[in-house]
């Protein structure tokens, strides 16, 4: 509610008042937002409810949309609490073949993507999680949903890739290529953790590399504001 001075002049909300202090438009639009958010977080818990759930009715009749909601940004498992949790050193690369102004083609030198990560996590006490994670769960998603020759399982496969070229181009953008982007090739090696001198487990170290094909650049695989530079250039 408004307050008023010694003259009777509106002073605006009292202070601390919250929601009741707004207007009434103020008021009404303040309990459509917090009612639109508490459904999203609703749908939200429900749909990380009905992935990690034993297979049900619901799951069998609407599986693909609780996929779509879930993969890949808020995908669930138990690897933590596995008898054997991920135990690998991964490091993922990536090159480009780009375009000069006059149509010159060039190759760029494998980046070390993980590496990158690896420089911004040692000695900050307080990482951030795309640091940590974000292509580092994306490359286990990739991985996971192809097989040994690069092919994708179902939906899931298609959907990863573009998942891992999104990051990738957002990625690069940090790199001062001075040209246009057309291809990507990514390769991978994955070797496993060695055990501590005390353990008798045998584990084969040898590393296991991956090379992806090159993949052509489209729109969906740039950010933003390079998307739209690159429709408006087309048109």
């Amino acid at each position: 509610m408004d307050s008023y001075d010694d003259k009777g002049v509106t002073a605006g909300p009292r202070p601390g008042a919250g929601i009741a202090g707004l207007s009434l438009p103020g008021q009404l639009a303040a309990a459509v937002a917090l009612a639109i958010v508490a459904l999203l977080a609703c749908v939200h818990l429900a749909m990380i409810f009905l992935h990690v759930a034993p297979s049900n009715t619901i799951t069998k009749q609407h599986g693909k949309a609780v996929d779509a909601w879930v993969y890949p940004e808020f995908e669930q498992n138990w690897k933590l609490f596995a008898p054997n949790p991920l135990q690998q050193n991964v490091a993922v690369e990536v090159r480009a073949e780009i375009w000069d102004d006059d149509g010159t083609r060039t190759v760029t030198d494998w980046i070390d993507l993980s590496a990158e990560d690896g420089e911004a996590i040692h000695g900050n006490p307080l990482p951030s999680h795309v640091e940590q994670n974000e292509l580092r769960r994306a490359w286990d998603f990739f991985v996971g949903s192809h097989d040994n020759e690069n092919r994708p399982n179902g939906l899931r496969g298609q959907l990863s890739e573009s998942y891992v070229r999104r990051i990738v181009m957002l990625r690069l953008e940090d790199h001062d290529l001075g040209a246009s982007v057309q291809r990507i090739q990514l390769r991978s090696a994955a070797s496993t953790v060695a055990p501590p001198k005390w353990s008798t487990e045998k584990i084969n170290t040898r590393p296991a590399y991956r090379l992806c094909p090159w993949w052509t650049v489209n729109a969906a695989d740039l950010p933003l504001g390079v998307r739209n530079g690159r429709t408006e250039a087309g048109q």
